[in-house]
């Protein structure tokens, strides 16, 4: 299978989360290991092949689906060769092919609100977890306090229909530690946003998780990744 990434995020525990658009079927794609989550050396900064808007080919890849995240796909990371990065407008024109312009139309009636702002789907519904959406209105890209005192990069947007204010987990707005909010980068971000002729945002579901203990199980939206027309490749180096 032969991919170009375009979700590039950061998990915890120093590991990272790979997905893309299959260039052949022009479905979204997310390579997983059986063993665990894909770490942070398997990214090109380290010698790995894993960048924003490089095509890879992944080789045989075998179907894990599981509702929501239906892309799933047990991935062998010696299999994976690098080919090239793609051209700026070549990216650019894949992500407004595969591009919707409200919520549900990629993930469906299952999305629903699950708190102020807060959107997301019950466990084991939904018939996507990944997509690319084109806001109506410019987002708002800020830093805010998290529970444990730590800063949190969040984006307030709309599709028109549905507002939604959500967790950014876009590697390149986070210092070397793949952990810790650069300041920098997310008010440069904020600022060129506004500025941009063109913002699409690549869109996600978390894998289940709840708050507290007494709290429901939910797939949470959040923002995978923030495309912007002048620089679309722009990569995390």
């Amino acid at each position: 299978m032969r991919m170009v990434i375009s979700h590039l995020t950061r998990m915890h525990g120093g590991h990272i989360c790979v997905a893309g658009v299959d260039l052949q079927t022009r479905r979204h794609v997310r390579p997983v290991l059986s063993t665990g989550p894909i770490s942070s050396h398997l990214l090109a900064r380290y010698g790995g092949p894993f960048e924003m808007a490089h095509v890879v080919d992944l080789g045989r890849l075998r179907p894990r689906p599981e509702e929501p995240h239906v892309e799933d796909y047990i991935l062998v990371p010696s299999w994976v060769k690098v080919e090239r990065t793609a051209e700026a407008h070549e990216f650019w024109n894949l992500l407004h092919e595969v591009t919707a312009t409200r919520f549900r139309e990629i993930f469906g009636e299952a999305l629903k609100a699950v708190g102020h702002m807060r959107l997301g789907t019950e466990p084991g519904c939904g018939s996507a977890s990944l997509g690319c959406l084109r806001p109506r209105d410019p987002p708002q890209l800020y830093l805010a306090a998290a529970r444990d005192g730590k800063r949190q990069i969040r984006i307030k947007f709309t599709d028109g229909a549905m507002r939604a204010d959500a967790s950014v987990t876009d590697l390149r707005l986070y210092g070397d530690d793949h952990a810790t909010p650069d300041a920098d980068k997310v008010r440069g971000v904020a600022k060129w946003i506004l500025d941009s002729e063109g913002v699409l945002l690549g869109v996600g579901l978390t894998r289940k998780f709840r708050p507290s203990e007494q709290a429901a199980y939910v797939h949470y939206l959040q923002v995978n990744n923030i495309h912007l027309k002048e620089e679309p490749t722009w990569q995390l180096g």
